[in-house]
């Protein structure tokens, strides 16, 4: 028997177009966590803003393919869509992200619009949608219109306001998730103790923000995650021949998501969110729709498309 459709969850901030030396392909954390969700069964509104251009239209084609609501999708005319050079070093990947993009530039009021119309039970941001000031307004004029679970997915990058950007994400939010590496920095920033562990860390980030969980993704160590009702949990990840890992993170984060939605007991939906971002190594990119991955993760748990 299939559980039912989800309630909704909306994603807001970037979709751009990510170029690697042989191929453009669509990417953008935000957008690969709705796609990821689109392509397990739940119903996500993606609150964006593309340009009126030829990239734009690529991005556009996207939501159609996937079925995707487009009521949050927001076309500029006078900047283009955003673009980010990815460079690969083995199997990991570094990017180089454009400036003044057209999601940097969100229409605050129909960005709240849209959350108030959709009534989503999580909203989930990040942190480089919040580079310039047009769209951090944008942002917390979404957030602000909404009753919901407030996701943050962490997602560093250079910048001299990086520390003020994530202090004031960390305020908002009652769920994170961060890597290790972003873990390392927060630590930097905000745990007063001289190299605490892993779990030090993660009790002393919760009850600075007053956090309701934060998870950390360990790449091939496997994930922690500190709830304040469920306490320390830890877990491996499954091993896999990697592809690549670009959106692996994306994908851990789609799956925290939809169990939040669909209501699944904490440590199953951390061995869940595991075992699918490990089988993401395993595709080219973030999101590969021909691959099987996701209708085989649906019937593994149950999720109706």
């Amino acid at each position: 028997m299939t559980e039912p459709n989800p309630p909704r969850v909306a994603v807001i901030g970037e979709a751009l177009i990510d170029r690697f030396s042989d191929a453009d392909v669509i990417g953008g954390a935000p957008f690969n966590v709705a796609r990821n969700l689109a392509l397990l069964g739940a119903a996500p509104v993606m609150i964006t803003r593309i340009g009126a251009d030829a990239l734009g239209d690529t991005i556009a084609a996207d939501f159609a393919r996937l079925q995707m609501d487009t009521c949050g999708l927001q076309r500029d005319p006078a900047h283009a869509t955003g673009t980010a050079a990815v460079h690969m070093s083995g199997t990991q990947h570094t990017f180089e992200i454009d400036a003044d993009a057209a999601w940097d530039h969100l229409d605050a009021n129909e960005a709240a619009q849209v959350i108030r119309a959709s009534a989503p039970a999580v909203v989930y941001f990040g942190t480089l949608a919040q580079r310039g000031a047009v769209s951090r307004a944008a942002i917390h004029a979404a957030l602000g219109s909404s009753g919901a679970v407030l996701f943050l997915d962490l997602n560093l990058r250079d910048g001299p306001d990086n520390r003020s950007r994530a202090e004031d994400s960390l305020m908002r939010a009652q769920l994170v998730k961060v890597n290790e590496d972003e873990l390392d920095q927060l630590t930097a920033w905000f745990v007063p103790a001289q190299k605490p562990t892993l779990r030090e860390a993660a009790e002393s980030l919760l009850e600075h923000f007053d956090l309701q969980r934060l998870t950390i993704t360990r790449g091939g160590d496997g994930w922690a995650c500190l709830d304040r009702t469920q306490g320390w949990l830890e877990g491996a990840t499954p091993a896999v021949v990697v592809r690549d890992t670009v959106g692996a993170g994306d994908a851990f984060a789609s799956v925290l998501l939809l169990g939040e939605l669909l209501g699944w007991a904490l440590p199953t939906t951390l061995q869940r969110a595991g075992e699918y971002a490990s089988a993401v190594c395993g595709i080219a990119g973030a999101v590969d729709p021909a691959s099987d991955i996701y209708a085989a993760a649906r019937l593994a748990w149950g999720v109706a498309e």
